[in-house]
């Protein structure tokens, strides 16, 4: 498992786009399957409360069912798994419709103070949580360098890059939760589900556009840019 605290199991090459695949699926799977159990119990006239408290509840069985048959977590499906455990959670404990529907943002802010702590690590091991998550997915592929742990040790300017990503991921990720309180207690309930759910791809798209503009402007695909410059002594 890779954490911000913790190194990753290696994971080969040829199989990091199944496992990205895999858990990209349950992520949607998790998004938009309660998304449609939620208005279909509306269809019926459930009640707001109980159709998004079961929504809820039904968000978990994908997750859940890849960890069954899989056995094993890279720290993309951990997080997620936390995510969708942590969503539950606070959903048996929502004492009111507003804040069932809030209850993402709490998970959201939570993972955005997660961000911004990791950006200045605690020990020798642990790195910023865009390196942890990112390090599986891209190390040697897509340009990437195949010896990330190699320039940490040894280059300043490819360390802050990483600092400066999981500080922009930190920050967009509680601006997200900010607006999904606002949303659950000012707009119709039955649109704060649908809207909850796009924002997911909204916020993902942008943290991962902008960041990904960042790391090119950094040089990432250029081995002779001042990115992989060694410090020096």
């Amino acid at each position: 498992m890779t954490t911000a605290g913790s190194t990753h199991q290696e994971i080969a090459p040829s199989g990091r786009s199944k496992v990205l695949l895999l858990t990209l699926g349950r992520v949607a799977a998790g998004l938009l399957l309660p998304l449609g159990v939620y208005y279909g119990l509306r269809a019926v006239d459930v009640s707001v409360y109980v159709a998004l408290l079961i929504s809820a509840l039904v968000s978990a069985v994908p997750t859940l069912v890849g960890l069954v048959r899989r056995r094993r977590v890279n720290g993309l499906s951990a997080y997620f798994t936390v995510m969708v455990v942590g969503s539950v959670a606070v959903s048996l404990v929502a004492g009111s419709t507003e804040l069932l529907m809030a209850k993402e943002a709490v998970l959201t802010g939570v993972t955005g103070v997660w961000f911004l702590v990791s950006v200045r690590p605690t020990s020798s091991t642990s790195r910023p949580l865009s390196y942890a998550f990112s390090k599986p997915l891209l190390e040697g592929r897509l340009r990437w360098p195949n010896d990330f742990e190699e320039l940490w040790s040894t280059s300043s300017r490819w360390r802050r890059m990483w600092r400066v990503s999981s500080g922009l991921f930190g920050i967009g990720t509680i601006a997200d939760a900010v607006l999904r309180v606002v949303f659950a207690y000012t707009l119709p309930p039955d649109t704060v589900p649908a809207l909850a759910t796009g924002m997911y791809a909204a916020t993902s798209v942008l943290l991962i556009v902008t960041t990904n503009i960042y790391y090119l402007r950094c040089g990432v695909h250029n081995r002779g840019s001042a990115l992989y410059e060694k410090d020096l002594g």
